[in-house]
């Protein structure tokens, strides 16, 4: 089960309260005041790990309490602290703050560790409250009271490329060809319910120049999805961290959509409707299913009529000249003239070839079913990816 949100209450421990104890041995006179102090309450702290990919653990489980300290004792004993509570939250959960709603802690690195509570400190014993003029003194503090707080965790994967589109238009099965990543697939919409993360490796392991990327494939998208159609925008915030967007639009008949650009347009008002910024990243188009193409001649613009203008002199009186240059302009003139836009039908991929080469979008056309362009894709955005680590690094 895929959990990436989950509320949670955390309570440090209370520190322990100061002890009122008096020394009283054979031949030690004048003892005197000898509480020792309370112990120091368990903080709460949370680690990030690389051993979870999930929130779940907190979703059955919304109660966090570490121990309390141990009271004063006499002969001057301090109590003993209590144990820390450790919560193990995957790599790139954001933690908030529910009553002020500010950001505590962005873990972005393993192996990360934050105090989200604190634990009380432990009260004074009465040995501490002795002076010259008050030598048997009987007060004492209190321990201090841990912190309680009420927490969001907010999980968002961290992968170097997003993959968007359409339900069913071949995202899962793209990153099933890419990668080792088995999501499910099938010939319905809305088949993938949570987003799947795949390793995509460039070149040999042995080769110095082996890299790799991760790739993160999020439930489809429909129109009005940032009202609550379909899946809602909820998985959009796994891509917050991405470096680019694989933007994946289905060329084929079988989607029932007949505009190629209209698909692409709709799901950018998406990502822009968001509100994060998605929409500037770098992105690829990948025109999937193209086995699956229905082919046909692309239509032409200005198509000029030809009329033969001997056809026109033929039918001319030979003996009349005046006629002659008359039939040649007219001739010429509708030869010139520009015929209405042919009506044939003109596919899908033409069709978005085009506005990918207006808009100036690197489009790759793939099938990810047989693999043709598959390679050529991988590559593309690997070298994509390559360049915006460096742009970081720099």
């Amino acid at each position: 089960m895929f959990i990436d949100e989950a509320k949670i209450r955390i309570k440090a421990g209370d520190g322990g309260n100061g002890c009122v104890a008096f020394r009283r041995e054979k031949f030690v006179p004048r003892g005197g005041p000898s509480g020792g102090d309370g112990g120091k309450g368990g903080d709460v702290i949370m680690e990030s790990s690389q051993a979870h990919n999930t929130l779940v653990h907190f979703r059955f489980n919304p109660e966090h309490n570490a121990q309390r300290g141990r009271h004063g004792e006499g002969s001057n004993c301090s109590g003993q602290s209590g144990y820390d509570v450790v919560l193990k939250v995957p790599v790139g959960t954001s933690v908030y703050d529910i009553e002020s709603g500010e950001l505590v802690h962005d873990f972005s690195q393993p192996n990360e560790r934050v105090i989200v509570a604190h634990g009380g400190r432990g009260g004074r014993g009465n040995q501490h409250f002795a002076t010259p003029t008050h030598q048997a003194p009987r007060e004492h503090e209190p321990g201090r009271t841990g912190e309680e707080r009420h927490l969001r965790l907010e999980l968002k994967l961290l992968a170097d490329v997003g993959i968007v589109g359409y339900p069913n238009v071949g995202k899962s099965t793209l990153i099933s060809r890419i990668s080792a990543a088995k999501p499910k697939i099938a010939d319905y919409p809305f088949t993938t319910l949570e987003p799947n993360l795949g390793v995509v490796s460039i070149g040999d392991i042995s080769d110095p120049k082996h890299y790799s990327f991760v790739v993160a494939d999020i439930p489809g998208l429909i129109e009005g999805a940032h009202e609550g159609a379909g899946l809602g925008m909820q998985f959009l915030r796994h891509i917050e961290r991405t470096r680019m967007l694989v933007h994946v639009v289905d060329v084929s008949d079988s989607s029932g959509r007949p505009d190629p650009v209209k698909d692409f347009e709709v799901i950018m008002d998406e990502l822009k409707s968001f509100g994060a910024g998605l929409e500037k990243k770098p992105m690829i188009v990948v025109a999937s299913k193209i086995d699956a193409l229905q082919k046909s001649a692309p239509a032409k613009d200005n198509v000029r009529t030809h009329i033969p203008v001997r056809a026109g002199r033929a039918k001319l009186d030979k003996k009349s000249p005046a006629k002659k240059k008359s039939a040649k302009v007219t001739a010429r003139s509708l030869a010139s003239k520009k015929a209405p836009r042919s009506t044939k039908w003109e596919d899908k991929l033409s069709r978005l070839e085009k506005f990918c080469k207006k808009k100036r979008l690197p489009l790759y056309p793939i099938s990810a079913v047989t693999g043709e362009g598959v390679d050529k894709l991988k590559y593309a955005m690997g070298k994509m990816v390559q360049d915006a680590r460096k742009a970081e690094a720099a």
